[in-house]
């Protein structure tokens, strides 16, 4: 049966998608949303419920698991896990996020899937790592912002750690994950074998730090907490104006120059506690309060209309409907209707990067529980009988 696509880019490539959650399924949609056969495995409990995940119509949900298809099966039974492995002979990629004990328990981790298809490309997200003191703990994003410095550096001096407002390690580590298996994909076309990309979400958080982890390992510096000022360009961060907030940015003299120009003090960079990049960081306090005694006479729309252009970096600081309502995120076209033959009102966040020839497109709502299922068995080749029988069982 055909289904629609979402793009043609990865449509070569079928996905079995175990995981749950976030950072899983952040990781397949990447895979989805480019044309992949994405056929999301919902989970058939003991009791006869689904896996949990948040309601199936809910906003949460919707974002993640567009452009996929599901089907529902009892791993637990071996009938059932019989019917993965069979799946598993003609699919390419397989993507979990159970912990590294689970997915041995029930018979489906790499080294059982790959005596199956050595040419699958299986895909991991834990907590901590496959392996280690920490493998077994289960991982949930705030823990791996702590763990992995960022809520060291984030909010203002003084007030304590503070956790970045989105689920960063979840949504990091699911991009990872979803990197590594196109890596494996493009080197399966040379040497033929699939192979094991694992990631964590202590992993990304601490690949996130970037900078402020290279200051250390290569300088000793521990980063602190700026709160709105930027590290090392100053002035950077967040000045007040009449009407609100705006970010300003400058980095280098020749901005500074035009800064000091636009918002009406041309003598700022002459005097000798503001000269050098050092001088600045050493005076930031007073200069910033300087600058805000400046900021605070126009709107935040004038300075931002100002500043640009004088050729300094200059933007508003948005709530989440003003950012969608702005006319650039409005041109870019990343709020993306969803088609549904119900009707429903579905308006999702697309993809932050666009492909000339294979663009991808909001193709499939997320599918109910289970609601390909007779489909994509037929499709791997299972018959009416095997399919009626597994579902007497319960299996599917």
């Amino acid at each position: 049966m055909s289904f629609p696509r979402a793009s043609q880019a990865l449509a070569r490539f079928t996905v079995l998608d175990l995981t749950r959650v976030r950072a899983g399924p952040t990781c397949v949609r990447q895979l989805a949303d480019w044309g992949a056969n994405v056929i999301k495995i919902d989970a058939i409990l003991e009791d006869g419920g689904e896996q949990l995940g948040g309601p199936r119509q809910g906003s949460d949900f919707q974002n993640l698991h567009r452009n996929k298809r599901a089907m529902a099966l009892n791993l637990k039974k071996p009938e059932g896990l019989e019917v993965f492995r069979r799946l598993v002979e003609k699919a390419d990629v397989v993507v979990e996020n159970f912990r590294p004990d689970v997915k041995a328990k029930l018979g489906i981790d790499y080294e059982s899937v790959r005596k199956i298809n050595p040419r699958v490309v299986y895909g991991s997200i834990s907590g901590f790592g496959q392996d280690g003191p920490y493998h077994k703990r289960p991982g949930f994003d705030q823990i791996a912002q702590g763990m992995g410095g960022l809520m060291s550096i984030t909010g203002a001096p003084g007030e304590g750690p503070m956790r970045v407002g989105i689920p960063v390690a979840d949504l990091t580590a699911g991009l990872f994950c979803a990197m590594g298996i196109l890596t494996a994909l493009l080197e399966r076309e040379v040497s033929g074998e699939g192979q094991w990309v694992k990631t964590s979400l202590l992993q990304a958080q601490v690949f996130m730090l970037d900078f402020q982890a290279a200051r250390w390992l290569m300088d000793k510096d521990v980063a602190k907490q700026a709160g709105n000022d930027h590290p090392t360009s100053i002035p950077t961060g967040v000045f007040k104006t009449s009407d609100g907030y705006i970010n300003i940015a400058t980095t280098g003299g020749r901005i500074w120059q035009r800064f000091a120009e636009a918002v009406g003090a041309p003598d700022l960079p002459n005097r000798p506690e503001y000269a050098t990049g050092p001088d600045r960081s050493k005076n930031r306090k007073a200069l910033n309060a300087e600058i805000n005694r400046l900021t605070e006479k126009k709107s935040s729309e004038t300075w931002v209309k100002e500043f640009n252009a004088a050729g300094v970096p200059c933007g508003p600081i948005y709530s989440i409907d003003q950012m969608f309502a702005d006319a650039q995120v409005e041109h870019l076209g990343i709020a993306q209707d969803v088609p549904n033959p119900e009707g429903r009102h579905i308006r999702l966040v697309g993809q932050p990067f666009t492909l000339s020839r294979t663009p991808s497109k909001m193709a499939a709502r997320p599918p109910e529980f289970g609601e390909q299922t007779e489909d994509i068995l037929a499709e791997f080749e299972f018959t009416k009988d095997e399919i009626g029988k597994l579902r007497q069982a319960n299996i599917v």
